[in-house]
């Protein structure tokens, strides 16, 4: 094992060469900002303690994220039932290793007040209503993802980028993409929640595939669609209808982001469950529409706390991605964790994600595996910078 920083949970031989190839690179970092209704659902995410809160969370992520600590912030970081918010990881990693970071607005509430690149897309509807965006909005977002992960690639030849998300109630969104693509995610995923709110993800994803099955077959829509599940042999489900259906802005953004950087450089699809369902998305619009990508240059990094959550499945769920024929070839990405530990932290609120609140979030465990890949960072200097990064928030404004 080269770095006992970093775990490989699958696809151990495509994971070590993939860090082989971009050890000592320090990459660009782009995070999508995405807004789903699904959020506002009572206790569906505990990335606010209110559905009012959870409105501006990816509003304050990014502001903390851009500008640190000191900051008058006009949106400040939401309060949390327990913990911290997992910006404060990245954060202390970008910062520290002046890694770029790159923000797009794929469809906010309201727009964030710090410098973004807006791609023109719309909030979506919570999901159970089974038409969460239009066609023609995710249409647009694709082409845009494709275009800005050229763009971002180009900038940064042989070396990689990073590709985070901030969506409230996106593991919900995700659930319900990886079910409608085939893929038995029941009971799999992940949540800001110290036990997994599995039942009320269920049944929310049910409903949306359900009214999405009902429209489609009232001829709806211009694509002739069929919902595929694992067992019936109808005809594949076309993945951007599926995105319009039951999905979010930012996964079909940072799919066509990944399909185009792919072709020139690494990939680091940042986050768990989300990323995954992004993972197989990125897999069937390649094969919907002819793309070409090169999968080998792209792996999935997250935390610890993701990857070895005993109230989801992480690493079943990577497993089963290969178990789908929608997604090409049936392909499992190398999911890679950082091992990073807040037990001995002396904040309890870093403390909590041992407790298996928060977990992950804004790039955060893709940015302690850049750390660990670019300087060699370990434990006790990852936690001394996150460290640093509370201590200045809890000063700044006292």
């Amino acid at each position: 094992m080269p770095n006992s920083q970093i775990r490989i949970y699958t696809q151990k031989e495509q994971g070590e060469e993939w860090l082989q190839r971009y050890r000592g690179c320090l990459p660009v970092f782009a995070c999508v900002l995405g807004f789903t209704e699904t959020g506002l659902i009572p206790g569906i995410s505990a990335a606010g303690c209110t559905p009012e809160d959870r409105k501006y969370t990816a509003c304050a992520d990014a502001e903390f994220l851009y500008y640190g600590p000191e900051h008058k912030a006009q949106y400040p970081l939401p309060p949390l039932t327990a913990g911290a918010s997992p910006v404060l990881i990245s954060r202390a990693v970008f910062e520290s290793l002046k890694i770029p970071v790159h923000l797009f607005n794929a469809g906010l509430p309201q727009p964030p007040a710090v410098p973004v690149i807006d791609l023109g897309g719309r909030t979506a509807q919570c999901l159970s209503g089974g038409a969460a965006m239009e066609i023609t909005t995710v249409h647009h977002l694709f082409k845009q993802g494709l275009l800005w992960g050229e763009r971002l690639a180009a900038n940064n030849q042989h070396k990689y980028v990073i590709l985070g998300e901030c969506v409230v109630g996106g593991t919900t969104t995700a659930l319900a993409i990886l079910t409608g693509l085939g893929i038995d995610a029941a009971g799999k995923v992940n949540s800001s929640h110290p036990v997994c709110n599995h039942a009320q993800k269920w049944a929310l994803v049910q409903t949306g595939l359900e009214k999405m099955r009902g429209s489609r077959e009232q001829g709806a829509g211009g694509e002739n669609f069929t919902l595929s599940s694992s067992s019936s042999s109808s005809s594949p489900v076309n993945p951007l209808q599926l995105v319009a259906a039951v999905g979010d802005p930012m996964q079909v953004v940072v799919a066509g982001m990944a399909i185009a950087a792919s072709r020139s450089c690494g990939v680091m699809l940042a986050g768990g469950t989300q990323m995954l369902a992004v993972y197989a998305l990125i897999s069937a619009i390649a094969q919907a529409y002819a793309l070409s990508w090169q999968p080998e240059e792209v792996v999935v990094g997250t935390t610890r706390w993701v990857a070895e959550d005993p109230t989801g499945a992480t690493v079943d769920l990577a497993l089963s991605l290969e178990k789908a024929s929608l997604t090409q070839s049936g392909r499992t990405p190398p999911l890679l964790a950082t091992h990073l530990s807040f037990a001995d932290s002396r904040y309890p609120q870093l403390r909590a994600y041992e407790q298996g609140f928060v977990k992950e979030g804004m790039g955060a465990g893709a940015a302690c595996i850049a750390a660990h890949l670019s300087q060699n960072w370990q434990q006790h200097q990852l936690l001394a910078a996150i460290e640093a990064q509370l201590e200045r928030l809890n000063t700044a404004f006292h």
